[in-house]
């Protein structure tokens, strides 16, 4: 197929295209660069342009005339969403619909969006499946829900079909070593670690320890990189077979908590790490963690990263190039 990844030299998107490009399909990237980097787009063709300037979208279709669309441009820090409402819904929402409209307009039927655990809210039980009511809590999430709700309205009125993947928390790096986590400023929490056992930074904080959880810190489901973009092609997969609009979870299903990260980092880098404990952080819950078993029986999907440690080394040999 010939596909559109929008957000392409991102962290995710890039090992997208990556992957789009070694199962032989054509890619196209639509990214403004705005976090991203050229050079993680390691081929295909390149547009640089903005989801908010509908002329460079109409001209982007109607030059490559993409068979379907990945949408992974859109901003992510939760907290930046509260004091920035404004920057994220003009563009994880507004900016979506320029992106959907130019869809439609071009006759182009199959897009997969890149949701996130942040539609629920704070949940009501773990692990969470695709049927927990969806309460987002901040902008960010509410942004991506917003989304997922038009996209249905599109699907009834346009024939839009899409796929929505909510996953939890992307990690680790290509397992090549030819890409990884690049985001300035850093939010996440491998790469953070793996940056105080480097010393580009000089600890780590751990924002509570008295949470209802075996070691008193947060769990929260990691999912590798490359199990994620699996996912994607999937999804694609499904959708170019006549599948459904659907939404689907993705996590490893089990959860690490903070100190676990921490002491598997430790183990895979063989280094000592300073750990600075602070206050719990207002809406972190005790658990996050996702229930995929319909990913696993609908798109067939099967991690073969889910091990923590495998996640640690990748984004280790990554962080190793970056230092």
């Amino acid at each position: 197929m010939r596909v559109m990844v929008v957000g392409g030299a991102g962290y995710i998107g890039s090992h997208m295209v990556k992957m789009l490009l070694s199962e032989g399909h054509e890619v196209v990237t639509f990214d403004n660069l705005s976090s991203g980097h050229r050079d993680a787009v390691l081929g295909g063709e390149f547009i640089l342009a903005d989801l908010a300037d509908q002329q460079a979208l109409a001209t982007a279709f109607s030059q490559y005339q993409p068979e379907a669309v990945l949408h992974f441009a859109s901003f992510i820090q939760v907290g930046e969403s509260v004091t920035r409402p404004d920057k994220y819904y003009r563009n994880n929402f507004s900016n979506t619909l320029n992106l959907l409209d130019a869809m439609v307009a071009h006759s182009v039927q199959h897009f997969i969006f890149s949701s996130t655990a942040a539609v629920f809210g704070e949940p009501d039980y773990v692990p969470i499946d695709e049927q927990h009511p969806c309460r987002p809590v901040n902008p960010y999430g509410r942004s991506k829900w917003m989304v997922e709700q038009i996209l249905t309205d599109y699907q009834l009125a346009f024939g839009l079909n899409s796929v929505c993947l909510r996953y939890f928390n992307a990690a680790g790096a290509d397992p090549e070593g030819l890409l990884g986590e690049r985001h300035d400023p850093e939010t996440h929490l491998i790469p953070l670690i793996l940056q105080a056992a480097s010393k580009r930074r000089a600890n780590i904080h751990v924002f509570g320890r008295d949470y209802d959880t075996p070691d008193g810190t947060c769990i929260r489901d990691y999912i590798h990189i490359h199990d994620l973009c699996t996912a994607h092609l999937l999804a694609l997969r499904y959708l170019q077979a006549g599948g459904a609009s659907e939404r689907f979870n993705l996590g490893n299903g089990a959860g690490f908590s903070v100190q676990q990260v921490i002491d598997t980092v430790q183990h895979v880098t063989n280094r000592s790490i300073e750990i600075v404990n602070a206050e719990r952080r207002a809406g972190d819950p005790a658990r996050l963690v996702a229930d995929s078993r319909r990913a696993r029986s609908e798109l067939g999907w099967q991690p073969i990263y889910a091990d923590l440690q495998a996640i640690v080394a990748h984004a280790w040999a990554w962080e190793q190039r970056l230092g």
